[in-house]
């Protein structure tokens, strides 16, 4: 198959993108209308998330895009039975911590990371669909998805609901840091000159910051009824 015809079998398979800052409950929510479609799902973070712990692993601050490029384009990852491996440790955890999550933040400011993951990510596009989640899904990844969320939350929920879940894991940690790490990290994302973090311009926002996880996949899959008269049966 040439490049023409591989772009135009892609371009057949359905994308529902999710995009949002980080703690917006958008990989719960992908993944449950993934689940929901019997649809593949993306979860963009965790390979910028993987770089940055290789960035580590390998003695690194971020500083170096050379270095961080390089890395993402050699991660050697595997995705399956909720596990993800990295050069063939599970890391699923080590990757959640708050110090990776920080240092991704960094690491996907560097143009030279985007496009060495973009490939990457595309690649998840397959039958008989695709749910992403990220921050550029909709506007560099997946730009011709036809349906685009844009999913937000007020930073204070967002920074209670992340000190709620590693409290659950049995996680010490102060709320006021998380507060402040949230509003640096939605800074860098949203000011990077490389795929800031913004909403599509055809991109539908919800509001999760006073409704739970089930009504936020209702909206989805109902604005997805809505749109897939024209994409075929999911």
């Amino acid at each position: 198959m040439n490049a023409a015809s591989f772009e135009r079998d892609a371009s057949a398979v359905p994308v529902i993108t999710i995009d949002g800052p980080t703690a917006s409950g958008k990989g719960t929510i992908a993944q449950r209308v993934a689940d929901h479609l019997g649809w593949h799902a993306l979860d963009s973070g965790a390979l910028y998330r993987l770089t940055a712990l290789a960035v580590r692993q390998a003695g690194g601050d971020g500083s170096d895009e050379s270095q961080a490029a390089h890395l993402a384009r050699q991660l050697d990852v595997q995705f399956g039975a909720g596990l993800i491996r990295l050069d063939g440790q599970d890391v699923t955890h080590l990757i959640r911590q708050e110090a990776i999550g920080n240092l991704a933040s960094r690491v996907a400011a560097w143009p030279a990371v985007r496009t060495a993951l973009l490939a990457r990510q595309q690649d998840f596009r397959q039958m008989p669909g695709l749910v992403a989640d990220g921050r550029d899904m909709g506007t560099v990844v997946f730009p011709d998805a036809p349906l685009k969320i844009f999913l937000d939350a007020d930073v204070v929920v967002r920074a209670e609901r992340r000190h709620k879940q590693l409290r659950d894991k049995g996680i010490s940690a102060n709320l006021d840091d998380l507060l402040n790490d949230l509003r640096l990290r939605d800074a860098r994302d949203r000011d990077r000159a490389h795929a800031p973090l913004v909403a599509a311009a055809d991109a539908m926002t919800i509001d999760s910051s006073h409704i739970g996880v089930d009504q936020v996949v209702d909206q989805v899959l109902d604005l997805w009824l809505d749109r897939r008269s024209a994409h075929g049966p999911a």
